[in-house]
């Protein structure tokens, strides 16, 4: 049963990749996999002799000797737990995505906009790079991405073009999210997981992932596609600036940068303060739009009244529903790999196939081999999903806090993901937002995402001699 819930997974995967031959919207075989996936778990739940509890990161042991009820109840434990952690990071993405609407219903991203001078193609791209490598770090790479690309969108008007641009941002996005513990999922949950400190991570990843980012940048800026200067229409320079597009632009991002420190004092998850975030904006929003909105309408001539007049309303409708069940589809078919314990044995076989890490990495032939197997994982976190290999990390390695290994797995997983576009959160996104064709990415971003991710490994062995 397992190799048939493989086969599934991976047939659903392909299917994912060749949208746009098979004509056939991404979202429909991520769903459907995700469903069969988990039917045939249940059908087959008798059968299993081994179960990987989440919540514990740990493979369960003896549980074939289980009865059929201790089986089934914990697999709808295991269930809810994967579409809660699932929800969490759905509702965090859907409340920053209304908040970047709303900004942009007041024209907010024009001020941004008009600090970019330049229009040489060169000078956007370093500028796009280094703003997304700070702001993934402060307010994660999901949300700089999907930040960023809005602005793009409003600069660069040629489609061909500005999916370079957004290629790039992917890159550099990840690269900032890895050095911070709220820069991306993968290091909050090391973070979380009392596997790695503050301090110690930015001291660590700070200087391999900026040279991650510096890299492929450096080298896209000598491309074809980013010489000369971009062209402008006329038309757009005429369009009115609302007078609240600067308040809205600080308020929306200062809101967004609160959610970590609103966690950090209630210890609540992101989501939370993200719906507080979003409350408040949209407050600020129906007072300069002078506009009387309820958020639950029953009178439905009413409502389409408001509806082109509430900027809450108005961004909620225009929010990208199919990228969001996009993503529930692939995270919980990953989650149902992990819950077999699939994804955690393809990690232990590295393991045993390779002599293993441990006290001994700076001491003879451990070291080289070592970095190979986080190297791999890295690769791994591009092709199914960094979330669950950092998971069976948590419970395969024991080494203790701010060792250097936990460090490399952050990095890897972090910015491996950049090498194909469904390899990140950040990725999904960017492809959702600009219908990115996954061979495109496959064939003109990913060779300077792995030259991007080796220089930063590379830039990590020597530094981390240093601590």
């Amino acid at each position: 049963m397992e190799s048939v819930i493989i086969l599934v997974f991976v047939m659903g995967y392909l299917a994912i990749t060749l949208e746009h031959s098979i004509k056939i919207d991404k979202l429909i075989p991520a769903l459907v996999m995700m469903a069969i996936c988990w039917a045939l778990i249940a059908l087959g739940l008798e059968g299993f002799s081994q179960w990987f509890d989440s919540s514990e990161h740990v493979l369960l042991e003896g549980f074939g000797s289980f009865t059929s009820d201790d089986k089934m109840h914990l697999m709808e434990e295991t269930l809810l737990h994967h579409l809660g952690k699932t929800s969490e990071i759905l509702v965090f993405l859907l409340g920053a995505m209304t908040i970047v609407e709303i900004i942009d219903y007041f024209d907010g991203f024009s001020t941004i906009k008009d600090f970019i001078k330049t229009k040489k193609k060169t000078k956007i791209l370093w500028i796009f790079s280094i703003l997304a490598f700070i702001l993934s770090a402060i307010i994660d790479n999901l949300t700089a991405t999907i930040v960023l690309i809005s602005i793009l969108q409003k600069i660069v008007k040629d489609r061909s073009i500005r999916i370079w641009f957004a290629g790039l941002i992917i890159i550099a996005a990840n690269a900032g999210g890895a050095w911070s513990p709220i820069g991306d999922v993968t290091t909050t949950m090391l973070w979380i997981g009392k596997k790695v400190t503050t301090g110690h991570l930015i001291g660590y990843l700070f200087v391999p992932s900026l040279i991650c980012m510096i890299v492929p940048s450096f080298i896209a800026s000598f491309l074809p596609v980013f010489k000369g200067d971009l062209e402008v229409e006329e038309e757009l320079e005429t369009k009115k600036k609302s007078k609240f597009s600067s308040t809205m632009l600080y308020l929306g991002l200062g809101a967004i940068v609160f959610v970590p420190i609103f966690k950090m004092i209630t210890h609540l998850p992101p989501y939370v303060g993200m719906m507080l975030s979003l409350g408040v904006v949209a407050i600020f929003a129906e007072i300069y739009s002078s506009s009387k909105f309820s958020l639950t309408e029953f009178d439905s001539e009413e409502s389409d009244a408001h509806a082109h007049h509430s900027p809450v309303h108005q961004s909620l409708s225009k929010i990208e529903l199919p990228s969001i069940l996009f993503f529930l589809g692939i995270l919980m078919a990953v989650a149902a790999l992990e819950s077999l314990g699939i994804l955690f044995n393809f990690a232990e076989s590295l393991q045993d196939s390779m002599p293993m890490l441990g006290t001994e990495m700076h001491q003879g032939s451990h070291k080289g081999v070592s970095d190979l197997v986080v190297l791999l994982l890295g690769v791994g976190s591009a092709v199914i999903d960094n979330v669950p290999l950092v998971a069976a990390s948590l419970g395969m390695f024991h080494e203790p806090i701010d060792n250097e290994l936990w460090h490399f797995i952050a990095y890897s997983a972090g910015t491996g993901g950049s090498m194909l576009i469904i390899g990140s959160a950040a990725g999904v996104v960017a492809m959702g937002m600009e219908k990115i064709d996954f061979f495109w990415y496959l064939k003109k971003i990913s060779w300077l995402a792995l030259l991007g991710f080796l220089a930063g490994a590379a830039a990590f062995m020597v530094t981390r001699t240093l601590f």
